[in-house]
């Protein structure tokens, strides 16, 4: 009896076991996945992580799976964890082949269409900035139907539930959109997602097959090729222009007074409290100088613990920016989300940032090689830190700073710039045949400046010449600006052609007419060894003598007003100093800008100083590149003025090439005196408004009854915006200029020459 009860409870509990194996309830791994990481995110699956063997005491991370502990996973319900799951991972396995429709872009090229804002609808600084960004580029469309690319007018920017810049039922804002499409060829710009206590990546709503530019995104959840990492920015970060970085010159040995610093708040309890809670282990109040605090949040004091009024004692006596500024090294460890406000400090002082957060997706991974800029670090490494970067050769240190100076300037200085790389990867991966290389995102002077459109060979682009080892080839095309008519075989139009034309360097001239009389007959034009070519302007604009023509087959350009006196001698002796610096321009009439205290703003002169800031285009050699960035990269409001005006083509053309050369123009010195013959333009200008499309308001000019075009007064009405100019005989077109330029805030000099305060000046015997 007793072995028949034991025979039969051994076969039931058999018989439960093989079907809890069939029905699931304990998983046996038969099969085991190609892709375990994959697998994981799809199911919800968050086991242990295997952690990577480590050869070294600080290589660069790699992805793993972020490690969740039994505390992270009480405050979730299954309900939530179902959601975070939808929200999050339903289009993980998004690529740019599967999600994104090219053919929308195939017509009319990459354009960014966004949406109009609806009525009633909050909208936060810092998004109104990104879009008024987007607005202001050069793939911006206000037609859907040209569109490849679209972003929402709908405020995505902060999803976390707590903040007041949160926007409630976008779910179904969204998906009421007629072009959302499950969200195909959309674009959702983030920088907060999820709330206490987890902080999930959870944006609280289906952003179905749209492409995420995200702050702190984890590798595990980032699409490579399809996302796009941006940096956590806060809403003071400028929408455009945006300060330089603080290195003004470098000191050799490049040592600070600190070696490694930080400074921030202390997580007592919860996410991101690891790390910080254990700084204090490697603080040693000399050159290792790590400060916590605890209060911050309503209720800190609860969380007090032994350390907390020590911590908050040397907290306060140190300054942050002082040491920012006098630090090798800046620590960067995670917050409560991955990544964190100190990233963009540290690049912007020069501080080489020290990364310390587990699993998050660089800012701009896919074009930038953050080993050039960054020490990447490992949160359980923590104590190697002071070792390793005290370990890293002063030469590399060297390279490092400098390198955080370009990226910050090339991608990061404003919102503006982090816009215009977000949408220029996308731009690369949509027109693959014309992508930058690694090589022209990561040096000098970036990937913005590179328009792949242009050429795809780094062979092509004036400050690439050095690094490649070539040289610009040795010929130029000389381009005359023509506006008045030719009466006389003695114009001064006639004899520049002949002298410039017996240069031994001249290929061609081509004379741009630009005069409203008709083109003189071909026998008007004197004979020379080279090629003379008329082109009839079509819209007569003063911009028009930057266009890009395809008649320009050399690397230089000689561009001169018809005016101009020049020789043979100094042509030839211009060329040969512009060969030696193919990215700058190089020429003869120097002027100069400054900023009037008195007047507030920026003035313009000619006189005859020891320095100068730009050199005029009236007899100035630059590459021809410059004139496709001029046309194509340069907003169309600046453009639109300068023909407005019919003026001020020079000092745009010098703000561009010192924005993105960062470099000075070279001027060379005569024999005899520059030349140039005034030009004065006699106008009813009763009913003349000049509209400046750089600032907010209008420019009416009104009763003037002469105005001469290079000088012009200037009247200020407040600081609405609205400037007035009544009953002024004689205003200043040229500080008009400066102001308008300055206040689009794009292209303007700031620290316009070399740290020493170098000028270049060539003479000519």
């Amino acid at each position: 009896m007793q072995a028949r009860k034991r025979y039969l409870i051994l076969l039931s509990a058999g018989a439960c076991l093989i079907a809890l194996l069939y029905f699931g309830g304990v998983q046996t791994p038969l099969f085991r996945s190609n892709n375990r990481r994959d697998d994981r995110s799809l199911h919800g699956y968050h086991g242990r992580p295997q952690w990577p063997h480590f050869s070294g005491s600080l290589q660069p991370f790699s992805p793993w799976d972020q490690m969740e502990t039994e505390e992270y996973n009480v405050h979730r319900s299954p309900r939530q964890k179902r959601d975070v799951i939808s929200g999050v991972y339903k289009g993980k396995r998004c690529r740019m082949d599967s999600c994104f429709d090219f053919s929308l872009c195939k017509s009319n090229g990459f354009k960014v269409y966004v949406y109009p804002q609806q009525k009633g609808e909050k909208m936060s600084e810092s998004y109104q900035n990104i879009l008024s960004s987007i607005e202001a580029s050069r793939f911006y469309t206000s037609d859907p139907g040209q569109a490849c690319l679209f972003v929402l007018s709908l405020d995505t920017l902060d999803r976390d539930i707590l903040s007041p810049q949160y926007v409630h039922n976008l779910r179904t804002k969204v998906q009421n959109l007629h072009l959302w499409n499950n969200g195909k060829n959309h674009l959702i710009f983030n920088l907060y997602s999820g709330t206490w206590p987890d902080y999930t990546e959870d944006l609280g709503f289906d952003f179905g097959q749209a492409m995420l530019a995200k702050a702190s995104i984890s590798t595990e959840n980032f699409r490579p090729n399809f996302d796009v990492s941006i940096p956590l920015f806060g809403k003071e970060h400028p929408r455009t222009g945006g300060e330089r970085g603080y290195l003004k010159y470098n000191s050799i040995p490049p040592y600070r007074k600190y070696m490694l610093v930080f400074k921030g708040k202390r997580y007592l309890t919860g996410i991101g409290s690891d790390t910080r809670n254990a700084l204090y282990h490697v603080h040693n109040s000399e050159d290792v100088v790590l400060l916590t605090t605890c209060k911050h949040g309503k209720d800190w004091q609860k969380h007090k613990d032994a350390r907390c009024d020590r911590d908050n004692a040397q907290y306060d006596k140190h300054d942050y920016r002082e040491m920012l500024h006098n630090s090798t090294f800046c620590l960067v460890p995670r917050g409560r989300r991955l990544g964190s406000f100190r990233f963009l400090e540290a690049l912007q002082a020069a501080c080489v940032p020290v990364i310390l957060s587990n699993g998050w997706e660089m800012p701009f991974s896919e074009i930038i090689h953050w080993n050039t800029a960054a020490v990447i670090g490992d949160e359980r490494l923590l104590l190697q830190i002071p070792s390793t970067v005290r370990s890293i050769h002063q030469d590399s240190i060297l390279s490092l700073r400098q390198q955080t100076q370009f990226l910050w300037e090339a991608y990061f200085s404003s919102v503006e710039r982090i816009v215009l790389t977000t949408l220029e990867i996308i731009h690369d991966r949509v027109l693959q045949h014309a992508a930058r290389s690694n090589l022209m995102w990561n040096s000098l002077p970036g990937g913005l400046y590179s328009l792949p459109q242009y050429s795809s060979y780094l062979g092509d682009f004036p400050f690439h010449y050095a690094k490649l080892g070539i040289k610009p080839r040795p010929k130029f095309t000389a381009v005359i600006h023509a506006v008045t008519p030719l009466i006389s075989q003695s114009q001064p139009i006639l004899k520049l052609l002949v002298a410039v034309a017996k240069s031994q360097y001249c290929v061609q001239v081509i004379v741009l007419w630009n005069c409203d009389k008709p083109l003189p007959a071909k026998h008007h034009w004197p004979a020379t060894s080279v090629p003379v070519l008329v082109i009839d302007g079509e819209s007569k604009v003063m911009s028009s003598r930057f266009l890009p023509y395809d008649t320009i087959s050399t690397d230089a350009v000689l561009s001169l007003d018809e005016d101009t006196v020049l020789s043979t001698t100094e042509v030839d002796f211009a060329f040969t100093v512009w060969q030696s610096f193919p990215e700058r321009i190089v020429g003869y009439p120097a002027r100069s800008h400054f900023w009037d205290s008195n007047k507030e703003r920026w003035g313009y002169t000619s006189k005859w100083t020891n320095d100068y800031s730009m050199v005029l285009t009236g007899a100035a050699i630059y590459h021809r590149y410059y004139h496709y960035l001029y046309t194509s990269y340069l907003p169309a409001s600046l453009r639109g003025l300068v023909d407005q005006l019919s003026n001020c083509e020079d000092i745009l053309m010098n703000f561009l090439v010192s924005a993105v050369t960062k470099l000075p123009p070279i001027k060379v010195t005569q024999k005899k005196q520059y030349k140039e013959t005034m030009m004065v333009q006699v106008r009813s200008l009763w009913s003349f408004c000049l509209v400046c499309l750089g600032t907010t308001g209008d420019i009416t000019i009104e009763n003037t009854m002469m105005v001469q075009v290079r000088s012009f007064c200037l009247v200020c009405l407040g600081t609405t915006g609205d400037i007035t100019i009544e009953n002024t005989m004689m205003v200043q077109v040229r500080s008009f200029c400066l102001v308008c330029f300055r206040n689009n805030r794009r292209y303007y000099y700031r620290e316009y020459y070399d740290g020493t305060g170098e000028v270049f000046l060539f003479g000519l015997l």
